[in-house]
């Protein structure tokens, strides 16, 4: 049995034929979907602001290696439009970024000449 991975995947898009209400009632809740409100969560973050062009989500995938990168963006893909349909909102193409937190290298060393300490 392999282990699983941790994916952490943004799913953007453009929000495209947004009707009156639409347009009211995601201005309501723009203050919730701020940069501040953003996180990597299974059932996933959506990011806007005041324009309404477009919108990110961050989701966090677990997922076995071997399906890889395109597994966990599909995973991500179909859970960001079915919130966009449950939410009734229309959307172009979507499109992925993923990064695997258990393949990440994570560099310590602080910037060239910033003299940053190192962890103890």
């Amino acid at each position: 049995m392999s282990t699983r991975h941790t994916y952490r995947v943004i799913v953007r898009g453009t929000f495209e034929g947004l009707t009156g209400p639409d347009r009211e009632r995601l201005l309501a809740e723009v203050d919730e979907h701020g940069l501040t409100a953003m996180r990597f969560t299974e059932e996933g973050s959506l990011a806007y602001d005041a324009v309404l062009k477009h919108f990110s989500f961050r989701y966090m995938v677990v997922s076995d290696p071997e399906d890889g990168d395109e597994m966990a963006a599909a995973i991500a893909e179909d859970r960001a439009e079915r919130t966009l349909r449950d939410r009734g909102l229309p959307h172009g193409a979507l499109r992925s970024t993923v990064t695997d937190m258990d393949t990440m290298k994570i560099n310590y060393k602080g910037r060239r000449g910033s003299g940053a300490a190192r962890p103890a």
